[in-house]
């Protein structure tokens, strides 16, 4: 048989097939009401009907992981980075009180290693079955000579969905006084990590130095994946009991929460509620970062901000066993 000119040029058409059969069970597992057909298609199929919204509006967002990629491929790690992905789009139409429903991702890369691709994707399905959300297709992307060995880029797009009367953030009832309960992160999520490498490359360390700050190396717990927000807080969304949910994502606390409030009103922190947990604290120590910089590249310790009046807040406060007050509204 005559070698593939293709393959020749360096882009494995048979490898990049094998690579479908290989995660198609890992989409199949996250399937659920309204899932269409097998992957492989050129287009995804989901049936809104069967989800049971009875006045729905559509809610989409896109994003990728950063250079935390390069952390992960420096490490060798690739099993959780699909979690940061989907993670970043489905807490994003959180905010906005939206279910996830299905999700597509973008994998990129110069030469296709169907074991690195198939451990990304098992994150990305992991993430999915945890938000209750089907991961509907994708894309794998061989380009030789614009990625180096070892390289790839990610990219995820999902879609939920909101009734219409249910849609935050509700800027019209929103008030003085109206109380900011921010919901802890799990690390660095996916954000500042160009400024994250510079720091400990100037530390003289190496990621796999056991951290500072952790029981772990340093690697891993700059890998560990992004929380899901979904399951604590979408069904408080749903009851009525919030005005305004922010994602704590490029931009911190100083520029993610004002996203969601009338310019009439600005949010006013406590101090003592916001005390750097050790990860973070590691990183303005030794990055001499101060506090107003460190706010605006990190979410520091916060990854999710909710808005409600005062008497809801003791009732969000039990049910959600891991937040606490950080702060209040007032007038701008």
């Amino acid at each position: 048989m005559a070698e593939d000119p293709y393959a020749k040029a360096g882009v494995n058409i048979a490898a990049g097939n094998r690579l479908v059969d290989r995660i198609a069970p890992l989409a199949k597992a996250t399937k659920q009401a309204g899932s269409g057909g097998d992957l492989g298609g050129f287009g995804g199929v989901f049936d809104l009907k069967a989800t049971g919204f009875q006045d729905p509006v559509l809610v989409s967002g896109t994003d990728g992981v950063g250079t935390k990629l390069m952390l992960a491929q420096a490490m060798g790690r690739h099993d959780t980075i699909g979690i940061d992905l989907v993670a970043m789009c489905a807490n994003d139409i959180l905010t906005q009180a939206a279910k996830p429903l299905f999700f597509l991702d973008y994998f990129a890369t110069g030469q296709l290693d169907e074991a690195v691709a198939a451990s990304v994707v098992e994150g990305i399905a992991t993430a999915c079955r945890e938000t209750e959300m089907v991961l509907i297709g994708g894309e794998t992307a061989e380009m030789p000579g614009l990625y180096g060995p070892g390289h790839y880029d990610l990219a995820g797009f999902c879609v939920g969905a909101a009734e219409r009367t249910g849609l935050l953030p509700r800027p019209d009832l929103m008030a003085e006084g109206d109380v900011l309960i921010g919901l802890p992160s799990s690390g660095a999520h996916a954000n500042g990590y160009s400024l994250i490498r510079q720091i400990v490359e100037r530390s003289g360390m190496a990621w796999s130095d056991k951290a500072p700050f952790a029981e772990t190396s340093l690697g891993d717990a700059f890998l560990t994946p992004t929380r899901l927000y979904i399951r604590d807080c979408l069904p408080l969304a749903e009851a009525g009991h919030l005005k305004a949910m922010a994602h704590i994502t490029g931009g911190g606390l100083t520029e993610n929460v004002p996203r969601v409030l009338p310019s009439s009103l600005r949010p006013r922190y406590d101090e003592t509620a916001l005390t750097l947990p050790p990860l973070f604290a590691w990183l303005a120590e030794t990055g001499d970062i101060e506090q107003t910089a460190m706010r605006r590249t990190f979410n520091c310790g916060i990854g999710m901000v909710l808005i409600a009046s005062p008497p809801a807040v003791d009732g969000l406060l039990s049910a959600l066993t891991e937040a606490r007050v950080i702060g209040d509204l007032v007038p701008s």
